[in-house]
Protein backbone atom coordinates (compact mmCIF):
# COMPACT_ATOMS: atom_id res chain seq x y z
CA UNK A 1 0.00 0.00 0.00
CA UNK A 2 1.05 3.32 -0.78
CA UNK A 3 1.68 6.34 2.15
CA UNK A 4 -1.98 7.78 0.36
CA UNK A 5 -3.55 4.63 0.91
CA UNK A 6 -2.85 3.76 4.16
CA UNK A 7 -3.94 7.92 5.04
CA UNK A 8 -7.35 7.10 2.91
CA UNK A 9 -7.79 3.75 4.99
CA UNK A 10 -6.75 6.10 8.21
CA UNK A 11 -4.18 3.79 9.10
CA UNK A 12 -1.79 6.63 8.91
CA UNK A 13 -3.44 10.31 10.93
CA UNK A 14 -3.54 13.27 8.26
CA UNK A 15 -5.15 16.91 8.34
CA UNK A 16 -7.88 16.69 6.14
CA UNK A 17 -9.43 19.30 4.27
CA UNK A 18 -12.00 17.66 1.83
CA UNK A 19 -13.01 14.76 1.73
CA UNK A 20 -15.73 12.60 -0.49
CA UNK A 21 -16.83 9.54 -2.44
CA UNK A 22 -13.87 9.90 -4.85
CA UNK A 23 -10.84 11.89 -3.18
CA UNK A 24 -9.70 12.96 -0.38
CA UNK A 25 -7.58 16.29 0.62
CA UNK A 26 -4.77 16.50 3.07
CA UNK A 27 -2.60 19.45 4.35
CA UNK A 28 1.28 18.27 3.14
CA UNK A 29 3.43 17.27 6.26
CA UNK A 30 6.44 19.38 4.29
CA UNK A 31 4.43 22.56 2.52
CA UNK A 32 6.42 24.61 0.06
CA UNK A 33 3.95 27.48 0.62
CA UNK A 34 1.52 28.86 3.23
CA UNK A 35 -0.79 26.61 1.54
CA UNK A 36 -0.23 23.36 0.37
CA UNK A 37 -3.06 20.66 0.09
CA UNK A 38 -2.95 17.66 -1.70
CA UNK A 39 -6.19 16.12 -3.83
CA UNK A 40 -5.47 12.61 -3.85
CA UNK A 41 -8.06 10.25 -5.71
CA UNK A 42 -9.12 7.16 -3.78
CA UNK A 43 -8.84 4.88 -6.95
CA UNK A 44 -5.05 4.38 -7.29
CA UNK A 45 -3.56 5.83 -10.49
CA UNK A 46 0.44 5.75 -10.29
CA UNK A 47 0.67 8.42 -11.71
CA UNK A 48 -0.91 10.67 -14.32
CA UNK A 49 0.78 9.39 -17.35
CA UNK A 50 -0.87 5.49 -16.54
CA UNK A 51 -4.33 6.94 -16.16
CA UNK A 52 -6.30 5.31 -18.62
CA UNK A 53 -9.14 5.89 -20.42
CA UNK A 54 -12.25 6.38 -18.95
CA UNK A 55 -10.72 7.69 -15.97
CA UNK A 56 -11.52 11.15 -17.58
CA UNK A 57 -14.56 11.94 -15.11
CA UNK A 58 -12.15 10.93 -11.61
CA UNK A 59 -8.97 13.56 -13.26
CA UNK A 60 -11.22 16.12 -14.12
CA UNK A 61 -13.29 15.74 -10.09
CA UNK A 62 -9.44 16.21 -8.91
CA UNK A 63 -9.07 19.48 -10.95
CA UNK A 64 -12.52 21.16 -10.20
CA UNK A 65 -12.05 19.86 -5.86
CA UNK A 66 -8.60 21.17 -6.00
CA UNK A 67 -9.97 24.57 -7.17
CA UNK A 68 -13.01 24.34 -4.57
CA UNK A 69 -10.39 23.85 -2.07
CA UNK A 70 -8.21 26.72 -3.13
CA UNK A 71 -11.26 28.66 -2.75
CA UNK A 72 -12.16 27.92 0.38
CA UNK A 73 -7.98 28.56 1.55
CA UNK A 74 -8.74 31.84 0.59
CA UNK A 75 -6.86 31.97 -2.44
CA UNK A 76 -9.52 32.50 -5.00
CA UNK A 77 -8.53 36.44 -5.10
CA UNK A 78 -4.85 35.98 -5.03
CA UNK A 79 -4.07 33.01 -6.78
CA UNK A 80 -2.40 29.62 -6.19
CA UNK A 81 -0.78 27.35 -8.90
CA UNK A 82 -1.66 23.24 -9.34
CA UNK A 83 1.02 20.83 -10.10
CA UNK A 84 0.91 17.04 -10.53
CA UNK A 85 4.30 15.25 -10.66
CA UNK A 86 5.25 12.65 -12.64
CA UNK A 87 8.55 10.56 -12.37
CA UNK A 88 11.56 10.53 -11.09
CA UNK A 89 12.73 13.81 -12.81
CA UNK A 90 9.12 15.29 -12.25
CA UNK A 91 9.06 15.30 -8.48
CA UNK A 92 7.32 12.49 -7.66
CA UNK A 93 8.40 11.32 -4.06
CA UNK A 94 4.66 8.87 -4.24
CA UNK A 95 3.75 6.98 -6.70
CA UNK A 96 -0.28 7.29 -6.56
CA UNK A 97 -1.17 10.28 -8.58
CA UNK A 98 -2.36 13.74 -6.24
CA UNK A 99 -2.08 17.52 -7.29
CA UNK A 100 -0.76 19.76 -5.18
CA UNK A 101 -2.68 23.19 -4.43
CA UNK A 102 0.13 26.00 -3.73
CA UNK A 103 -1.21 29.25 -2.39
CA UNK A 104 -0.32 32.23 -0.13
CA UNK A 105 2.60 33.63 -1.80
CA UNK A 106 3.51 34.76 -5.10
CA UNK A 107 4.94 31.90 -7.27
CA UNK A 108 8.10 32.01 -9.14
CA UNK A 109 8.45 30.82 -12.47
CA UNK A 110 9.88 28.80 -14.51
CA UNK A 111 9.21 26.28 -11.43
CA UNK A 112 12.08 24.43 -9.79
Amino acid sequence: MTLFERIIAREIPADIVHEDERCIAIRDINPQAPVHVLVIPKTVIPRLGEAAAGQEELLGHLLLTAAAVAKREGLGDSGFRIAINHGHDGGETVPHLHVHVLGGRAMTWPPG
